[in-house]
């Protein structure tokens, strides 16, 4: 498995990682402990050790935190663990302003002991808080690095604008910098392209994309007619696959059988081949699906030409 710099933070990532939103969410085989740890097992061995979670992920506040620090007890030191806080969007526990110094300090506090840890390696704010002013965000992530609680800090969803104005608060208070961006990008959302990410490369931000194989769609195991029945699409967003380009699918099958890679394999190397982008964070409910997506992080380099034709086939719809 390939390590991958995350902008200035002080570890690497590996080329692949694992988005922890399926732990603990119902309908899943790791929704229970036991099916979660499996998962986590087969990414260690797969060489996948950076792992991403948040609050809010599971079928209640909290709970995919607490399935993945089970999963990882006695082998902390193994695995780079990255959360979030602050989801504008979604029910929290916890009082205040979603960015606001208190709300940080009692966030973090839950997180590190579902997770069971010291340390958060990477801690992103999910969601920007346009009810309190960056630099009050700043100086409370500020604080949590300078006491250990932290190593790096990130942010999710934030636009160019906004990521521009941390960078610029952060260089005028002195605090810590952000050193990812995460954002949602794959072959059918590519919208952050035009200027989500020439400001985090800007920025010197490793990017991190979520819903990177369009919820499983890209993995290969979907047509026109069908859709694995335990899939997320299938249960909870059928809309992907009933408004997916499937010419360009069929078109996209084509190419792969060409070069002898599947269409996983392709999406995750035209992933990779991106300027910036420092993991692919997939999730997975099974450890077959870890497997796949491990294998995929060196089975095919594309050449840019490639790289050009796969971007053709899904032009980018403003």
């Amino acid at each position: 498995m390939q390590m991958r710099a995350l902008g200035s933070a002080p570890f690497p990532v590996s080329a692949v990682g694992l988005g922890c939103n399926n732990f603990g969410r119902r309908g899943t085989t790791s929704f229970d402990q036991g099916g979660t740890t499996a998962v986590v097992d087969a990414a260690l061995d797969a060489g996948v050790t950076f792992f991403d979670t948040a609050d809010i992920y599971g079928a209640e506040y909290g709970l995919s935190e607490t399935r993945l620090g089970e999963a990882i007890r006695g082998r902390r030191d193994r695995v780079i663990v990255a959360t979030k806080f602050g989801h504008a969007q979604a029910p929290s526990p916890l009082p205040g302003a979603r960015g606001s110094r208190a709300y940080i300090r009692a966030a973090v506090e839950g997180s590190l002991e579902r997770l069971g840890t010291d340390r958060i390696d990477l801690y992103q704010q999910h969601t920007p808080d346009p009810s309190t002013p960056i630099e009050e965000t700043l100086g409370a992530l500020d604080e949590l690095v300078q006491e250990g609680k932290v190593v790096a800090i990130g942010h999710s969803n934030f636009d160019a604008a906004q990521i521009a104005a941390a960078e610029q608060a952060a260089s005028l208070l002195g605090t810590v910098h952000f050193v990812s961006a995460q954002n949602e990008y794959n072959l059918l959302s590519r919208g952050v392209a035009a200027e989500v990410l020439p400001a985090a490369n800007a920025a010197g931000l490793g990017f991190l994309p979520y819903f990177p194989l369009a919820n499983g769609l890209f993995t290969g195991k979907f047509s026109r007619t069908e859709r694995p029945a335990d899939s997320r699409i299938a249960m909870i967003r059928p809309q992907v696959a009933d408004e997916a380009p499937w010419d360009a699918m069929d078109a996209y099958a084509a190419f792969c059988a060409e070069r002898g890679v599947t269409m996983l394999q392709a999406t995750i190397g035209w992933l990779l081949a991106q300027p910036g982008l420092a993991s692919v964070i997939a999730g997975a409910t099974k450890p077959e699906q870890i497997r796949a997506n491990a294998e995929a992080a060196s089975a095919w380099s594309p050449a840019p030409d490639d790289v050009r034709a796969i971007s053709d086939l899904f032009p980018v719809v403003a």
